[in-house]
């Protein structure tokens, strides 16, 4: 009698509804997502666009869209042989979409509602804010400030390097200096299209004569296609950095004294037991800080990014937070990097990467200056932080976020490296760096080239 029972019971256990449903849920994911929600939001959005021939750009169905484009994208990029353990994942997230919708794959109404939610929203900024607050609330003291001082070594050097060394290879490749420097190597290094290729774009106009939309068409690919650069080269220091622990920090610039790895295994206890209070503190706590960036920016024109992480630092200087609101923002920040980066990236693509742009700039000249330019610059950055006594990969990993699209060319970089955690660094390189390259040239090339 035992023994039916028994058989009944293991019976019950091996049927498919609840069991094999819920083994389903846990054993298999496309990104974060258990497989049948991922199918099940996919026929969503596909009878959403059949039936009403419209997406709704609300934020409920967004979060799905995203999620359910963001993560197939990245999983696409995961998959493939030898390069998706190299940022795959990354590229694909953000051009796949960008691709797909160049050729009119997409369907329009996916098109139209990413592209104004994310523009309404600027979702993106959510998500730096986040992503900066919690890595500075998780750094300890000795390296915030360590960190920030000893960063701007690598930075310079491998900036004048990869500056020489990319008008050295466009000379040789038959390209005048002004032309290599002003129009490859610049842009590359500007920090982005809004910080960087905007403004490049409105000085060349000014001094050279050019109209603004010539000149912006000649820099816009080339900022494309650096960040590209810099996204492979992330993948390639994240792989060097597993073959070779004792040169990474694995998201740390220096290395950590006792007392501070006693202090992290305490906060890392600490997040078990949070409660979600202390998750909505964390949130918070980011948003204020990034509303303190954007007075700030009001009033004095430092980017507000820039400005929050100031304000960032200077809180977690002064202690100004209780140790259960810090482990709110770590919480919060592994929440934004594990669920948030791919439909974000999706999004990007989508709205605001332009696929003929990219493909504009794939010239071989085009292609050997950006990499010999890009790669160098990642190099001297090594071996300088080397030096200083820094991790080097990581260090060099700041050095990819030089060539960055701005933000978002941050976030895919950080995130084939696997090193979310630079985020306040790759900041600094990309918007502080990215400012003074900007305002330096286009100040030589208006008061003694020209």
């Amino acid at each position: 009698m035992n023994d039916i029972g028994s058989t009944k019971k293991i019976e019950e256990k091996q049927s498919f509804w609840p069991y094999g449903w819920w083994k389903l849920m846990d054993d298999y994911k496309i990104g974060v997502i258990p497989l049948p929600l991922f199918i099940i939001a996919g026929l969503l959005i596909l009878t959403e666009v059949l039936v009403t021939g419209k997406l709704p750009s609300e934020i409920v169905v967004m979060v799905v869209t995203c999620a359910f484009f963001g993560f197939l994208c990245g999983e696409i990029g995961k998959r493939l042989p030898i390069v998706g353990k190299m940022g795959a994942a990354a590229i694909c997230a953000t051009f796949i979409p960008s691709a797909l919708v160049y050729y009119g794959i997409l369907p329009t109404p996916v098109v139209e509602a990413t592209t104004k939610f994310y523009k309404d929203t600027h979702i993106l900024y959510l998500y730096i804010c986040c992503i900066i607050v919690g890595s500075i609330m998780n750094m300890d003291k000795k390296t915030l400030i360590e960190g920030f001082l000893k960063i701007f070594g690598p930075m310079v050097c491998g900036e004048i390097v990869g500056m020489l060394v990319g008008v050295g290879v466009g000379y040789l490749l038959g390209l005048t200096p002004f032309e290599t420097f002003f129009f490859l190597v610049l842009p590359i290094m500007a920090g982005g299209v809004g910080e960087g290729a905007i403004p490049l774009s409105i000085g060349y106009a000014s001094i050279l004569g050019m109209e603004q939309g010539e000149a912006l068409g000649r820099v816009l690919p080339i900022v494309m296609l650096g960040g590209l650069t810099g996204i492979i080269c992330g993948g390639i220091l994240n792989r060097i950095g597993k073959a070779y622990p004792h040169l990474t920090g694995n998201g740390r610039l220096l290395p950590a004294s006792e007392d501070d790895d006693i202090m992290n295994k305490k906060a890392a206890k600490s997040e078990l037991a949070i409660d979600v209070t202390t998750f909505a503190s964390g949130v918070l706590l980011a948003a204020i800080l990034y509303m303190v960036g954007m007075i700030g920016h009001k009033l004095t024109g430092i980017p507000a990014p820039v400005g929050m992480l100031f304000a960032a630092v200077f809180v977690k200087l002064v202690s100004g937070v209780s140790p259960k609101v810090l482990s709110g923002s770590q919480v919060v920040y592994k929440f934004f990097q594990t669920s948030v980066t791919y439909p974000i990236l999706f999004a990007v693509g989508v709205a605001i990467t332009p696929w003929e742009r990219i493909v504009e700039a794939f010239t071989i000249t085009n292609i050997i200056v950006i990499v010999c330019t890009v790669v160098s610059l990642v190099t001297t950055g090594f071996f300088v932080a080397k030096k200083l006594g820094m991790y080097p990969v990581d260090a060099a990993v700041i050095s990819c976020c030089q060539s960055g699209q701005g933000g978002t060319g941050d976030v895919a970089i950080l995130t084939a490296a696997e090193r979310m955690e630079l985020m306040p660094f790759a900041q600094i390189a990309t918007r502080i760096g990215g400012a003074i390259n900007v305002s330096v040239s286009l100040l030589i090339l208006g008061n003694f080239l020209v």
